[in-house]
């Protein structure tokens, strides 16, 4: 998976990322549930490209390399807790989607190098991504124990993954505790990136433990985040990346589309949870900001080949289409598809109890 492009055409000069090859098998996964089976099997022949890129800029200490030239040659940088995080996440979706042995071999032997690596995590989107990954091992590990290899790895999820569940709760939740305020209700001080992965790891996490304080934190983010991230008439407006948001400014431009994919992944999360139909509204406006409504009332995907504009501008549209805008929209897609479905099975229970309470 190629980082950028121009226009639709890639730039192979600009290399690849670990990032977008995580969010690669991500969404594959989730497509997966909405495609027939001859587009299944190319969806997972793309899966193991994808994770053969995660086992090759896997180090020995289990952390990844992000930026990788065209030439195949590791650049300088800087070890980054939100390319570790989201390398984990898509691992842990991977172990918990896939079902041939082989695959999980390899997603077994990557998940349990990268575990060396939780106690060195010092920043948000990295603890977020993480905690997620970490609940969906170990809501999967007592359900799932297929054969002697899958009975293994789940205990060895059972042994370690509850402290660190714990330690990165703590840690997502003391963020909260630091910086909330009555009109401030946020981790950081400054709204800046895929800001909808920090409530949604809580609700994640929630599912699992149960905390109370948990959900109270995640819910009152959520909020926050989307009153923060609506415009008139109720449209999706993502925090610009030419400022970001304080308590006493908020930049309008640039608007990115994997703001508004978080953002619709947590709202999406929240209608599990609680079954608040106005989450399902925040994923359906996220989804349809895609489409036209928004700021410039402009289209950014283009459903016909899946790709996406790069952003919102003053000026208009973005018109390159990369690979982190492409996947954002076509996650959003599926999060829109699964709520979908989801709301259809919770009205179909509904009108069976009501049957039954006429009888």
């Amino acid at each position: 998976m190629l980082e950028h492009g121009l226009g639709k055409i890639p730039r192979r000069r600009e290399g690849y990322s670990t990032d977008d090859n995580a969010r690669a098998i991500w969404t594959c996964l989730v497509w997966l549930d909405h495609v027939a089976a001859e587009e299944r099997a190319t969806l997972l022949r793309l899966v193991d490209t994808y994770l053969s890129f995660l086992l090759w800029v896997q180090h020995e200490d289990g952390g990844f390399q992000n930026d990788v030239a065209y030439d195949r040659t590791f650049l300088r940088e800087r070890r980054s807790d939100d390319c570790f995080g989201r390398a984990v996440w898509a691992l842990a979706v991977a172990w918990t989607k896939l079902e041939s042995p082989d695959r999980r071999i390899a997603v077994r032997e990557m998940l349990e190098r990268a575990y060396r690596q939780v106690p060195r995590l010092s920043s948000a989107r990295g603890f977020a991504y993480t905690l997620a990954a970490l609940c969906l091992l170990w809501q999967h590990a007592k359900t799932d124990a297929s054969d002697e290899v899958t009975a293994a790895f789940h205990a060895w999820v059972e042994r370690n993954v509850p402290r660190w569940v714990t330690e990165l709760e703590r840690n997502l939740l003391s963020m909260y505790s630091r910086n909330a305020q009555t009109h401030w209700r946020w981790f950081e001080p400054v709204l800046t990136y895929g800001n909808g992965v920090l409530p949604w790891s809580l609700l994640v996490a929630y599912t699992v433990t149960e905390r109370q304080d948990t959900l109270s934190a995640a819910l009152h983010t959520l909020d926050f985040l989307i009153r923060q991230m609506t415009g008139q008439g109720g449209i999706i407006r993502p925090v610009g990346n030419q400022g970001w948001c304080t308590p006493e400014r908020r930049a309008e431009w640039d608007q990115q589309p994997i703001d508004v994919m978080k953002l619709a992944l947590a709202a999406a999360m929240a209608y599990r949870v609680t079954g608040d139909p106005a989450y399902r509204d925040v994923v359906r406006r996220c989804r349809a900001w895609f489409y036209g409504e928004n700021d410039l009332g402009v289209p950014l995907a283009d459903a016909e080949d899946g790709s996406c504009c790069d952003g919102l501008t003053p000026v208009g549209v973005n018109v390159n289409r990369g690979a982190e805008s492409t996947l954002s929209y076509l996650l959003t897609e599926a999060m829109f598809r699964n709520v979908e479905v989801d709301a259809h099975e919770y009205h179909r229970r509904e009108r069976v109890l009501h049957s039954f309470a006429c009888i």
